[in-house]
């Protein structure tokens, strides 16, 4: 890997940094696998699953429209998530078998207690949304 992370290609907008440890959920055979490589090249490690039994600092969740309410997946994911971790929700592009509609995700996250911060493309078949909590939610803890 460069000292750039061009090497990471789309992964090295996503703000991963070496040793974090990042969380994936979600994966099929869909899955865009130079992402996935990307991400473990930014992190300079392996991504873990949901057995890994510890707080993590960023969750990467693939999201098919039918893998069920949006709502209750978010809710699951900040189980593991640290404080301040971030949530990166891959989703199919618009036109792709199973896309998530912007609507959607606008609709589910503050249900969840999340904010979306960015949206940007994660190659090819599949757009990526950033959700983090609330500024104000974080600031009221001790």
């Amino acid at each position: 890997m460069s000292a750039s992370g061009a090497d990471a290609g789309p992964a090295s907008r996503f703000g991963f940094r070496p040793g974090m440890v990042v969380q994936e959920l979600g994966w099929d055979e869909d899955i865009d696998e130079e992402l996935r490589a990307g991400i473990e090249s930014a992190i300079e490690g392996s991504l873990v699953d949901d057995r890994y039994g510890d707080v993590v600092d960023a969750v990467v969740l693939w999201w098919r429209n039918d893998d069920g309410d949006l709502v209750d997946g978010l809710v699951d994911v900040l189980t593991d998530l640290g404080d301040g971790g971030m949530i990166w929700l891959l989703t199919p592009k618009v036109g792709r078998p199973n896309y998530v509609d912007a609507s959607d995700i606008s609709e589910a996250a503050p249900t969840a207690g999340l904010a979306t911060t960015t949206s940007l493309a994660a190659g090819p078949e599949w757009s990526a949304t950033k959700l983090v909590s609330p500024k104000s939610d974080r600031s009221s803890r001790r």
